[in-house]
């Protein structure tokens, strides 16, 4: 096994059971290891340290795994990750009512570069890391001889492969190809996912308790959705009793789906529209127009990929809020997300402030939204935290 050799002092974070060493750390590679090759890295005195994915494409040169010497990273070490991870999301598929659940969460997992999501019988994989394409046949295979789902559909589209010195794939890995439409349950609503066509892994189940909780909110009310997707937000407030929903994406795909999904749940007697257009242009012909709600929802796209994009995507986060808080009822409810790892709760909570001064309106911070347990947290890797939101009451 190659030798990768850290820095003198670069080893602190290594220490602390975090899970990335940037290539700026490393002082000597003895060897030529192939990108996605299993290293040993070690310290400035030659002590070891870890066993890592390497690749020297990568700004995140190596990916650690293990950090016990006796312990082989091999077939069995990887099998016993994914049983792990799956039997821990097991309550949340236990009592029927959701079928849905992300079953693989990369580096909170102990398994860099690896997300799965399941869908009722099928499985959504998504490859991020090159040593994480090399140990693919092993995870598969244990994969069917835990789940034995209907399919295995890669969905690594990700741009962030390109890093990694990986191509985009959207290719069926296992079984037969899932149909057009994959009906599962989430919170006892059924929903319709493409996942061959679809965002992402297909279905954004990270929120699936946001909804829940937003949907007690809603009987009777006038509600907005905004960046709506498929109608995850949507559909829980019509199954509550919202008066009134508009549901606003730029995605004609998303929209069909989502109209499908209210046939699917018999909501079609209820007060529902959906509106295909750029959302914060939306939302300025709603102020032209006079129009207000009770309730509105901005779930939008990552705005800070990173630490250097978190200036600009402050601005777009606060212009996006002013916007929807100048649009609601006296005492409406804001539920506001982002899920952009760079963006912390606080520096949020700050935007929001900047946002109401901006619109003139005062703004009660009512509960702060999370991550479901299926996207836990490591606490050696606080990255992982990426999503956060804040439902505030607007006056």
């Amino acid at each position: 096994m190659i030798d990768v050799i850290l820095k003198k002092g670069k080893e602190k974070a290594v220490l602390h059971k975090h899970p990335w060493v940037f290539s700026g750390a490393i002082e000597t590679v003895k060897g030529k290891p192939a990108n996605g090759d299993i290293i040993r890295l070690l310290d400035s005195k030659k002590d070891f340290l870890a066993f890592g994915f390497y690749n020297d494409r990568s700004r995140v040169a190596v990916r650690l795994l293990e950090w016990d010497e006796n312990i082989a990273v091999d077939d069995n070490w990887f099998r016993d990750k994914v049983r792990v991870a799956v039997a821990g999301r097991a309550h949340i598929l236990a009592d029927g009512s959701t079928d849905t659940c992300r079953l693989i969460f990369s580096e909170s997992d102990y398994l860099p570069g690896l997300i799965v999501d399941k869908y009722a019988g099928h499985l959504a994989v998504q490859i991020l890391t090159s040593g994480m394409q090399n140990a693919m046949p092993v995870i598969i295979d244990e994969l069917n001889t835990l789940l034995k789902p209907e399919s295995v559909f890669d969905k690594s589209d990700a741009t962030s492969r390109s890093h990694e010195g990986l191509e985009t794939t959207n290719v069926l890995l296992a079984g037969t190809h899932p149909p057009e439409l994959v009906m599962v349950k989430e919170n006892g609503i059924s929903y319709g996912i493409n996942i061959a066509e679809g965002q992402k892994s297909g279905f954004y189940c990270d929120q699936r308790y946001n909804r829940l909780l937003l949907a007690t909110y809603a009987k009777d009310k006038k509600m907005l959705d905004c960046f709506s997707y498929t109608g995850g937000f949507t559909l829980n407030a019509l199954k509550s009793g919202a008066a009134s929903v508009t549901s606003v994406d730029s995605s004609a795909l998303a929209l069909e789906t989502l109209e499908e999904n209210i046939r699917i749940n018999q909501f079609e007697g209820t007060a529902h529209s959906a509106i295909k257009s750029d959302v914060n242009a939306q939302l300025r012909k709603f102020r032209e127009d006079g129009e207000m709600f009770d309730i509105i929802v901005l779930d939008p796209p990552k705005y800070a990929p990173s630490r250097s994009a978190l200036d600009r995507a402050s601005r777009a986060y606060k212009d996006l809020n002013r916007l929807g808080m100048q649009l609601l009822n006296s005492g409406g409810l804001l539920a506001t997300f982002s899920c952009s790892g760079a963006m912390d709760m606080e520096t949020f909570k700050q935007v929001l402030a900047w946002a109401a001064l901006d619109a003139g309106k005062q703004v009660q911070f009512v509960y702060q939204f999370h991550q479901p347990e299926d996207h836990p947290v490591r606490a050696s890797f606080p990255e992982g935290e990426y999503l956060k939101g804040l439902l505030c009451r607007v006056w």
